[in-house]
């Protein structure tokens, strides 16, 4: 297996997508609630995905119904992978909403995608996202797997039919023939029944190079926040922005030298002369709100933080948010603020 690093929790930026990409997919229940209620949910689920799959030319290779989530091993075709993500939890909300007769979201916020690094993590993943129910103990041993409906490991040595799962591709790494393959294959998945929960697994990781994105060399190398959106090493993880055509390297120095939001906080609170304190208060003070402007600015901007995550830091509405960042970039402007710059 190769070295990478669990990570320090930072905000999820735009997904990453493009053809060929595998991801790992996670689905759950808005505030923990269960999203299958029962086998007539598991299976409506089943059925979309039995339609979309091939309809959007995406592959699956490994999935797990659990009461309040959901896991899917997915490679993308032509179409992005929020397509297909769209009209399946769409399509279900509503099935699910008319059938309980509830209203509002059923899924907590947007689904999770973790670019995943083939080569290394894909039979893991494989092996992982199919022990779920054991872990969960809703099954209590291998035998009861090997025949349980809803995930795809039954699929995979034959047990049921699913004609969208690609079983295929999976056990070429496991064997040349199909039933050495299978043999391997359950032999693997009963070594991994003891290792518990895998956060290495849950979050994409990197390790960067000190002198900056483009200038890692493989040898200067530190620990630092990395990407939780691509799941491999660092070569890995390049390869993937440069297809994304993202430019994150000022994004990535920035966290580098410890810029979060307590270092925002006390950068606006030095250059406005406030408090913490005075920063979180209702008051619609123009001081005040030109700080609050500028933190926002800084932190949605500058270091990519959700929305929510900074409304819930200020504990305003992400809808406020919205309109200080417009203002804080007005202020950053006219001022000449930079989040690098020394305060005097």
């Amino acid at each position: 297996m190769i070295g990478f690093i669990s990570l320090l929790s930072m905000p999820r930026q735009a997904r990453l997508d493009a053809p060929g990409i595998l991801h790992h997919v996670i689905i759950r229940g808005i505030e923990r609630r269960e999203i299958f209620l029962d086998d007539e949910d598991r299976e409506d689920f089943l059925n979309r995905m039995t339609n979309l799959l091939p309809d959007t030319h995406v592959s699956c290779y490994a999935w797990s119904l659990m009461p309040n989530h959901a896991h899917l091993l997915l490679r993308t075709g032509d179409e992005p992978l929020a397509t297909l993500m769209r009209r399946l939890l769409t399509g279900y909300a509503i099935k699910f909403n008319n059938r309980y007769g509830r209203h509002g979201p059923l899924f907590q916020n947007r689904y999770k995608s973790i670019i995943c690094q083939e080569d290394a993590y894909l039979k893991e993943l494989v092996r992982y996202i199919h022990l779920n129910p054991l872990r969960a103990e809703i099954l209590n041993s291998i035998h009861e797997l090997n025949t349980y409906p809803y995930t795809g490991h039954s699929a995979i040595i034959g047990r049921i039919n699913r004609p969208w799962q690609d079983t295929d591709y999976v056990l070429l790494y496991f064997g040349k023939t199909r039933a050495a393959a299978i043999k391997e294959y359950i032999s693997y998945v009963k070594s991994g029944i003891g290792q518990g929960r895998r956060p290495d697994l849950m979050e994409g990781g990197l390790i960067k190079g000190i002198d900056g994105w483009e200038k890692t060399d493989g040898i200067h190398e530190k620990r630092i926040k990395g990407d939780k959106r691509i799941l491999g090493d660092n070569k890995f993880v390049e390869e993937i922005l440069k297809k994304a055509n993202e430019k994150l390297s000022k994004r990535y120095e920035l966290m580098s030298k410890g810029y979060d939001l307590d270092f925002i906080e006390q950068k606006v609170c030095e250059i406005f002369g406030l408090t913490p304190e005075d920063l979180n208060s209702k008051t619609r003070q123009k001081k005040i709100a030109d700080a609050r402007a500028l933190y926002c600015f800084w932190a949605v901007r500058e270091l990519g933080h959700e929305l929510t995550h900074v409304a819930k830091s200020l504990r305003i509405t992400p809808s406020a948010v919205v309109y200080a960042i417009r203002r804080g970039q007005r202020l950053a402007r006219k001022k000449g603020y930079r989040l690098e710059m020394k305060v005097i």
